[in-house]
């Protein structure tokens, strides 16, 4: 991962190069921020430069390549855990992670994108095993989807790590951790990222299309990227985004349920049209403090076991 290539965050990327300058790299880094803001990109390129530093010329760009196809040695990598509708596609898996998956073929009840105790034993595994070099880096996204066993054997790693070794978390939000985990690591807060830094990445798309992928991506630069080179994703995206401005219109009780389908559905749609509906409302003629605390506590709901539909129907019930 080049840094010419990381959008915004230059006060961040200031940090870790002074922490590489003055060799006082910790052994664990959260990196905390909204969803697609960035935060990969730069712990990955933070992990390049962890692991390539002393190298020089074609030996430095090698190994920076190794990183990025996940073949460094000294590189693990925790990223997608599932994918939805390709549940046995292990090799699809892979492109993001490259610690071993296999327990979650054997127990059906694992297959999930929440991290458990058997990925944090694999992950004590890949760490304590001796390196190739004087560093291992492991790269974990979405620290956050640890269940509460796996977090408490995370943290135990966390407490004694082997010598060298360094931990680059990412979540959306650390008030959703334990403190304990928090605590043990150094933590970088990501804000989200001005519209005129991600402009150039869409300025190919016609102006509407334009205006309405930044508005969309609220500072998210991954989000911006994806929308622009997607046609088909940006066609579904508006679709939402009309039904989002209908539901806030003057509609019927039926047709507001109906609108409210994706919030019931599987993967990431519900998350998708959840921030439709919160965009919409700020452009809508009749928004209101009302609405807008009902909307909170519907995306609160939508976080917990409860039955789906039943949220929705009694969100519909109480707009005026």
């Amino acid at each position: 991962m080049e840094k010419s290539s990381i959008v915004g965050h230059a006060m961040q990327i200031a940090q870790l190069e002074h922490d590489l300058k003055t060799d006082n790299v910790s052994h664990a880094y959260l990196f905390a921020g909204p969803p697609n803001i960035g935060k990969s990109a730069v712990a990955r390129w933070f992990a390049t430069e962890l692991l390539t530093r002393g190298l020089d010329g074609p030996e430095k760009a090698e190994a920076a390549s190794r990183i990025d196809r996940l073949l460094h040695p000294d590189f693990l990598s925790l990223d997608q855990l599932w994918i939805e509708d390709q549940s046995e596609d292990l090799d699809a898996i892979a492109e993001s992670s490259n610690l071993p998956q296999s327990h979650r073929r054997k127990a059906p009840a694992m297959r999930s994108d929440v991290i458990s105790i058997d990925d944090v034993r694999v992950i004590q595994e890949k760490v304590y095993e001796t390196g190739s070099g004087t560093r291992r880096v492991c790269f974990i996204r979405g620290i956050d989807r640890l269940q509460d066993a796996a977090g408490n054997a995370f943290l135990k790693i966390l407490e004694e790590p082997p010598e060298g070794r360094v931990f680059l978390l990412t979540t959306n939000s650390d008030t959703q951790l334990l403190p304990t985990i928090v605590s043990r690591t150094r933590v970088l807060h990501f804000d989200r990222v001005a519209d005129p830094l991600i402009a150039p990445f869409v300025e190919s798309l016609p102006e509407e299309d334009r205006s309405f992928v930044l508005h969309l991506a609220q500072g998210a630069p991954g989000r911006a990227i994806a929308l622009g080179s997607d046609p088909d994703r940006l066609r579904e995206e508006r679709l939402m985004h009309n039904q989002a401005l209908s539901f806030w219109g003057p509609a019927s009780l039926s047709e507001r349920l109906r609108l409210l389908t994706p919030l019931t559905e599987k993967g990431d749609a519900s998350e998708r049209f959840l921030l439709h509906l919160a965009l919409a409302l700020r452009e809508s003629p009749v928004a209101s403090v009302s609405r807008a605390m009902a909307l909170r506590r519907l995306t609160a709901r939508l976080q917990t076991n409860a039955y789906k539909p039943l949220i929705v129907q009694e969100f519909a019930l109480g707009i005026d």
